[in-house]
């Protein structure tokens, strides 16, 4: 609404210089003001105009706010305000307002009319040329009669925000009634009026009535597209204000015909297509502002030197392509706003040359290389390059005397080099925020400390060295300091905080080289900083530091320490019951002292990996997020659990000792998207309510229990599972035929149970299914499944089913549109299979998953989406080897050991680019080994044993570095690493035995151990891995 007042700014004052001379004032006049007085009462205490007008002047045409004709007549009256929230009488049709018969000017802008309608009198003003009642609080139907005011040149009825059913609104008459006589309207303001019933033909009333507008603000009217093709013929409009409607439809061309434009507002109104790159070439325009319109695409033109736009906002929008370096020929830019959107490239360096900037926000784009110098720019207050991929050292130059500078932001990039040393002596400066970058070597001191205005100083997640300089514990309006992640050195003591840091609410030193020494002298601690927000993980504590004086502390975090022993009682105490967020993580805590008593409004509690024993910790029945996982706790869980988890979204008790069955209580935690109770020696059978659950829950992972039985329950449609994982368990009976519901599962783990079944080609329908493991089950029958059920999985890249008794041949389609294994690699192939715990937030789950390997498991954490495995082996599969597994380009594993396949080695094989393990050990494969296998250059392991392949095998690359353990009973294959030089003759055939499966007990190959996360090519051994939000 900016725009709003600089359009009032031009056109009252051209008004009040027509009416500027005034003669004495007429006696009835003068009455007529004095009663009107007396109807609208205005709170006294408040300096407004009507309050200054005194009886006892006779002449009323000096009175503020009034305008006289040269003969006495009032023809202008402005009681506009300041406070809205100024009460006054409600106006009517009998206010002594309407004897003023000559007024041309009518001004109540701000004033607050209660939600009263208003008056249908206005519309007798014959003479009236200005009329303003915005920001009024009138509501209900605008009156018809203003469509009398033939003379009106500006109208403005609008109001800076809607009030739903209290907002004016043209119904009966419609917009199109209103204005069909106001052939004289110039400026048309009806911001928050609803005019939703005219529908989409608004623009041809405007064209056909008011052929002379130029200005047009119609915000939030909930008016519709498409923009009619009669709004061309409005060629005198420079002012275009229609954010925050509904259009569903793109610009047309003809608004670059709009010579006179200066302004354009059209934000949040849904526009689509491509705008208009003529628009942006138009030479008046100084504003243009089109945020939040997401389906909206379009690049950056080249710019004309003459141009005079100030104002470019593009944020949230589609568009993309580069910053032209005739940017820099708009030499009256001030503010350019691009977050969001998809440009890329590098920032061209003329933008060095805006020395009118103010403020240049790119935050969120694909940016890369270095950032221009914004030396010449000495009207920056606000710098914001955040979360691009800009990179190289920073000159000490590109900030040098930035006196302005209130605001810099260049998180999330990758900067190395000295953190720019010109940045510490600019005492505007009230924001530095350079995490998660680069940045090294040591800090430089701050030059006048005492002087600084720094409020947030945020450097953590670089590569910062050396102590901390002591002119940061003397910048006095210091609120928010945040150093963690980085590679500093030294010892704080309690001293450090005590002579200018009085405003410090936030301090995070954390996952540093620091230590932390803080004094148990309750006077000392006296004189600290009262924190809200205080972290200190990896700080070296090995005692909890005295914090009992903390009465405002709501976040503590003391994890990655050395703390022992048991947790304090008075450590609930701290911040006067305004503790919300607890993290004693990774300790070696042994017991909580008894009596403790949970914060009333504590929301996190952490305290997973310590050894702490015995009966699990009650459960605040507050908490959100609740972490238990990997102690020692050997109690049964409690039966009230669930009614102590009702408003949770993350619980975790995973990896202790916990025995007895899961209480049906549970049934109580409604709100739970996490629940794991993995690792633990719970028995009994799984609550049917866990199952109806899944409607809201996202993760369920009761893996590695003792649980029993059936699955029972029923998957609800509105299933929203994301993980499923009850991995060795004894489980018996079927897959329920109601996970079909379940149409967000990326992840199915039922390895190592009793299930009996047959393949579960209903499962086709979950098309977003990524991680598949039935291994060592009692899966029985064909996969054959109905003709392109298979095709629906195009997002698996694990599937293992080894270990079972599945039989016939293996489907030609089985591996057909199984994209994600055909993919190359992109940036989308680098992310991890996660599940975030809430929207908007930084909380995750991840776990893990075990993958057979050369002869051996590996676990693989924060699985990529790039990493593809297949195991079917020991199973009783038979015939050929599908030659479409060479469609499987993106496979890292393959699997088909210990089967009964005949045929020879399909040729598609030498597709597979990425494989790094092959095995087809253990059937009746024959033929020669082709020698295309030599040519796949990440093989690291390969057993084609016990088969009855004949012939050289190839060498070369990869196939130099295999042992002969990888070709062994195989009679009639000679060449390297083998003993057997190659012949003209055959090598005599051996009689074969026949080959029996592997049995389960002998752990050749051994089972899957699943979670979700992702490894790539390394396939590295790491341990189950949570988490829960940023940082550590």
């Amino acid at each position: 609404m900016k725009t709003h007042l600089c359009i009032h700014i031009f056109f009252l004052p051209f008004y009040l210089l027509l009416l500027s001379v005034s003669g004495q004032c007429q006696k009835d006049q003068h009455s007529i003001l004095v009663q009107l007085k007396s109807e609208l009462q205005f709170n006294s205490s408040f300096p407004e105009k009507l309050v200054s007008w005194d009886p006892n002047v006779a002449d009323c045409c000096k009175w503020a706010g009034v305008i006289c004709s040269t003969t006495g007549q009032v023809i202008g009256l402005d009681l506009s305000v300041s406070h809205s929230y100024e009460t006054i009488a409600t106006i009517n049709d009998s206010s002594a307002l309407f004897d003023l018969k000559n007024l041309e000017i009518l001004n109540l802008a701000a004033i607050n009319f209660n939600y009263a309608q208003i008056p249908s009198r206005i519309g007798s003003f014959a003479s009236l040329k200005y009329l303003n009642l915005s920001n009024s609080g009138f509501s209900g139907q605008i009156p018809g009669k203003l469509s009398q005011l033939t003379r009106l040149e500006t109208l403005d009825l609008s109001s800076l925000f809607s009030f739903g059913t209290h907002s004016l609104r043209l119904k009966n008459p419609s917009l199109a009634t209103l204005v069909q006589n106001l052939t004289q309207l110039r400026g048309l303001y009806l911001d928050n009026v609803d005019i939703s019933w005219q529908k989409s033909d608004w623009g041809q009333s405007l064209s056909s009535s008011v052929p002379n507008l130029e200005v047009l603000s119609l915000s939030n009217c909930h008016i519709s597209g498409p923009l009619d093709d009669s709004l061309q013929k409005l060629q005198s409009l420079s002012v275009i204000h229609l954010a925050l409607n509904n259009l569903s439809a793109p610009l047309p061309d003809f608004f670059a015909n709009f010579k006179n434009l200066t302004v354009m507002n059209l934000a949040a109104c849904n526009l689509i297509g491509t705008f208009p790159g003529k628009v942006l070439r138009l030479q008046n325009l100084q504003i243009l502002d089109l945020t939040l319109n997401n389906n909206l695409y379009g690049s950056l033109p080249d710019f004309p030197i003459s141009m005079s736009l100030k104002s470019l906002v593009l944020s949230f929008t589609n568009f993309s392509g580069v910053i032209p370096e005739s940017i820099g020929n708009l030499k009256n830019l001030s503010r350019i706003e691009l977050i969001k959107t998809n440009f890329n490239g590098q920032i061209p360096k003329s933008i060095q040359n805006l020395t009118k900037l103010e403020y240049i926000d790119l935050a969120s784009n694909n940016f890369i290389g270095q950032i221009p110098s914004f030396q010449m720019c000495k009207n920056l207050t606000h710098v914001d390059l955040s979360r691009n991929s800009l990179s190289g050292m920073i000159p000490s130059s590109h900030f040098q005397d930035l006196e302005n500078l209130v605001s810099l932001d260049l998180r999330f990039n990758d900067f190395n080099g000295s953190i720019p040393s010109s940045l510490f002596s600019l005492q505007n400066l009230q924001q530095i925020q350079l995490s998660n970058n680069n940045f090294g070597g040591l800090l430089a001191n701050f030059t006048n400390p005492s002087l600084s205005s720094l409020v947030i100083l945020d450097l953590s997640s670089n590569k910062l060295d050396g102590e901390i300089p002591k002119s940061i514990f003397e910048l006095e309006k210091l609120a928010i300091l945040l150093l963690s992640s980085n590679n500093l050195s030294g010892t704080i003591r309690t001293i450090d905080f005590q002579n200018h840091l009085s405003n410090l609410t936030t301090l995070d030193l954390s996952f540093n080289n620091l230590s932390i020494t803080l004094s148990d002298n309750i006077t000392l601690m006296n004189h600290i900083p009262k924190f809200s927000t205080l972290k200190l993980a990896s700080c070296n504590l090995i005692k909890f530091p005295n914090l009992r004086n903390q009465l405002r502390l709501t976040n503590l975090d003391l994890s990655n320490n050395k703390i022992r022993g048991k947790i304090p009682t008075w450590i609930w105490e701290v911040g006067n019951g305004s503790l919300l967020y607890m993290n004693l993580s990774c300790n070696q805590l042994t017991g909580l002292e008894e009596p403790y008593s949970f914060p009333v409004n504590l929301y996190v509690i952490d305290l997973h990996s310590n050894r702490l024993g015995g009966v699990i910790p009650v459960l605040p029945q507050t908490a959100n997020i609740i972490d238990y996982s990997n102690n020692l706790f050997n109690s049964s869980l409690p039966e009230s659990l669930g009614r102590n988890l009702t408003i949770a979204y993350f619980f975790s008790v995973s990896n202790n000792l916990l025995t007895g069955e899961i209480p049906q209580s549970i049934c109580k935690a409604a709100y739970l998207k996490v629940l794991d109770m993995s690792n633990n020696q719970l028995n009994g059978s799984i609550p049917n309510c866990l199952v109806d659950l899944g409607s809201r829950i996202g993760v369920l992972n009761l893996a590695n229990n003792s649980l029993s039985g059936r699955i029972e329950g029923t998957f609800l449609s509105t299933c929203s599972l994301n993980t499923l994982d009850l991995h060795e368990n004894h489980l018996e009976g079927k897959i329920p035929e109601s996970l079909v519901n379940c149409t967000m599962l990326e992840v199915l783990n039922l390895r190592e149970n009793k299930i009996n079944d047959t393949f579960p080609c209903s499962l086709s329908k979950n098309t977003n299914l990524r991680v598949l493991v039935l291994r060592s089950n009692r899966f029985h029958g064909s996969m054959n499944c109905d003709q392109n059920q298979h095709e629906k999985w195009s997002k698996l890249q694990i599937l293992d089913i080894a270990h079972n008794s599945l039989s016939s041949t293996v489907p030609a389609d089985f591996f057909w549109q199984w994209g994600a294994m055909m993919a190359d690699e992109n940036v989308e192939s680098k992310k991890h299979l996660s599940f975030n715990i809430l929207q908007l937030s930084q909380l995750y789950y991840q776990d893990s998953v075990t993958v057979t390997v050369k002869g051996h498991e590996l676990e693989l954490v924060k699985i990529l989406t790039l990493f593809t495995s297949i195991d079917i082996s020991s199973n009783h599969f038979s015939g050929e080897i599908p030659s479409t597994i060479g469609k499987l380009k993106a496979l890292y594993l393959l699997n088909i050991s210990h089967n009964e396949f005949t045929s020879s080695i399909p040729s598609s094989i030498r597709n597979l680019s990425h494989l790094e393990s092959l095995d087809m050990s253990s059937n009746r494969i024959t033929g020669d080994i082709p020698s295309a296998l030599a040519s796949l250059p990440f093989l690291s392991f390969l057993n084609l044993s016990y088969n009855q392949l004949e012939g050289e095998i190839p060498t070369g690359n990869q196939f130099n570095t295999f042992d002969e353990n990888s070709y062994l009973e195989n009679k009639r294959l000679c060449g390297f690493p083998l003993n057997r030089t190659c012949t003209g003759s055959n090598v005599a055939v051996p009689k074969y035995a026949s080959i029996s499966q592997e049995s389960d007990n002998e752990k050749g190959w051994q089972p899957i151990l699943y979670g979700m996360g992702v490894g790539a090519g390394s396939l590295i051994v790491v341990s189950m891995l949570y988490i829960l939000w940023k940082g550590h």
